[in-house]
């Protein structure tokens, strides 16, 4: 167990991730110890497994939360919705880009089995529930319009906003630069250096690291000064 997984079960959540898909993508199966009860975070290639490990450990998935509607963020949502019956949540925001899945496919060359009606949407500053636990939501516009993360004490799943070394790309539609590096300033460099990244691509990471090492925000952003 890593220093990050520590910290999280003191606070009675657990993080665990799931890498699947020809993007290599991460999806994050998070649940209340003392409850049992869980949330899935994106739905991708492997939800299958985390359906299935959340079946073998006696986990209730009581909600889908999408950090954002990119597919292959959501291509394995049909499978969760019909096992688990959960509701799935999304920013509003992203609305489109998730019912212009099919497009995104054909886009890749892929095929999509059609995605389940959203249940309902997220707005930034509310809180997720899961079990007796909290996460907050922080719209975070850049890679997607509608992009949001999820926030607790000591740990945070943001999607494609920031990676390990990198940030995410802006090139697809509804991409914007700037929002992104504004979002990344305001919502994830004001957390606590100790702060754990759960990311969409690639290994978790931790606010200070990124902040003094990674080469997109250390020139503009980083640095211990840094407020």
């Amino acid at each position: 167990m890593n220093v990050a997984e520590q910290r999280v079960s003191q606070l009675g959540l657990t993080v665990r991730g799931f890498t699947g898909g020809p993007f290599a993508q991460n999806s994050y199966l998070v649940v209340c110890v003392e409850t049992k009860l869980g949330i899935l975070v994106d739905a991708g290639a492997a939800a299958g497994e985390m359906l299935r490990t959340a079946d073998a450990e006696g986990v209730r998935i009581e909600q889908i939360v999408l950090t954002h509607a990119h597919l292959d963020h959501m291509d394995g949502l049909p499978l969760a919705k019909r096992e688990s019956r959960a509701p799935v949540l999304l920013h509003p925001e992203d609305e489109p880009l998730y019912y212009a899945a099919p497009t995104q496919a054909q886009r890749f060359g892929m095929e999509m089995e059609p995605l389940p009606p959203l249940d309902g949407r997220l707005s930034h500053g509310e809180m997720v529930r899961v079990g007796n636990c909290e996460l907050q939501v922080r719209h975070t516009p850049g890679h997607a319009p509608g992009h949001v993360i999820l926030v607790g004490d000591g740990l945070a799943l943001v999607g494609d906003c920031v990676f390990a070394g990198s940030i995410g790309r802006t090139d697809l539609p509804g991409g914007d630069l700037q929002q992104l590096m504004k979002s990344i300033r305001t919502q994830i460099l004001t957390l606590s250096d100790e702060t754990a990244l759960y990311t969409g691509h690639g290994p978790e990471t931790t606010v200070g690291h990124e902040r003094v090492s990674n080469p997109f925000l250390v020139p503009d952003l980083g640095g211990r000064g840094f407020a």
